[in-house]
């Protein structure tokens, strides 16, 4: 009875189940579809870096185009802010120029007042020879502040007559001057930095007077401007040809 009792070794290990045996298989038995083919993952990665470099291609080229669009805007903003600059200076110059003309045209009066006080004033004393030194000082330093505002003195006298410079107060005949020619100053006029701060006050020429200008016409065409022969009364003699 004992030797049937007892079970074999062999017997037991053949009786377990076969879902408790290990499932893991050999490294002989793994399909070859699970290892990677090299050949069929090159192609997409190509695809992707031609997509990716054509996307970086249209980004660059937008942004040059913005870069030169902005690189435009700038240069124009430029240069309409120094235009602009330039027309401020400008203007402030004009309205500096227009301040001072007008403040010296009101000093100008005063100046001509000077200038007949020097005229008529002959000192004789001492005491108004002192006096006198003292108002040629005043009116030097008067001056010398108007040719540091750059203020100088026109000389007309002798000049043809322009209307831009010169105002004409009187016209007389002048055997001396031909026509439209200034004869005599009477207020002297100014000129600041080249423009015209006060206009002369002059006399102008109307050349020879009428007398002249009939005798030269009463001339003999043959070019004898000799006078007649006059008698002892003062009555013309005759000539040959009478």
């Amino acid at each position: 009875m004992s030797g049937d009792a007892s079970i074999p070794a062999n017997d037991s290990a053949s009786d377990v189940p076969e879902a408790q045996q290990d499932p893991t298989p050999s490294v002989e038995e793994t399909p070859d579809a699970a290892s990677p083919d090299p050949a069929s993952e090159g192609v997409p990665s190509a695809q992707n870096n031609e997509a990716r470099l054509e996307q970086l291609e249209r980004e660059h080229s937008t942004l040059r185009q913005e870069h030169e669009t902005l690189s435009s805007q700038y240069v124009r903003i430029a240069a309409d802010f120094d235009n602009f600059r330039k027309r401020q200076s400008r203007d402030q110059d004009d309205l500096k120029l227009q301040i001072t003309c007008s403040t010296l045209t009101e000093i100008l009066p005063v100046v001509d007042n000077f200038e007949r006080a020097r005229q008529q004033l002959d000192p004789q004393g001492e005491e108004a020879q002192s006096l006198h030194r003292s108002y040629q000082g005043l009116y030097k330093q008067l001056v010398d502040v108007l040719k540091q505002l750059g203020v100088a003195p026109m000389r007309v006298v002798g000049q043809e007559f322009d209307p831009s410079l010169h105002e004409a107060v009187l016209r007389e005949p002048s055997d001396e001057h031909p026509e439209d020619v200034v004869v005599e100053e009477l207020q002297r006029g100014y000129h600041l930095s080249g423009k015209v701060l006060r206009h002369a006050l002059v006399k102008v020429s109307m050349g020879p007077g009428p007398q002249q200008s009939d005798a030269a016409a009463q001339a003999p065409e043959g070019g004898d401007s000799s006078p007649p022969i006059q008698g002892d009364d003062g009555s013309p003699m005759p000539t040959a040809s009478e």
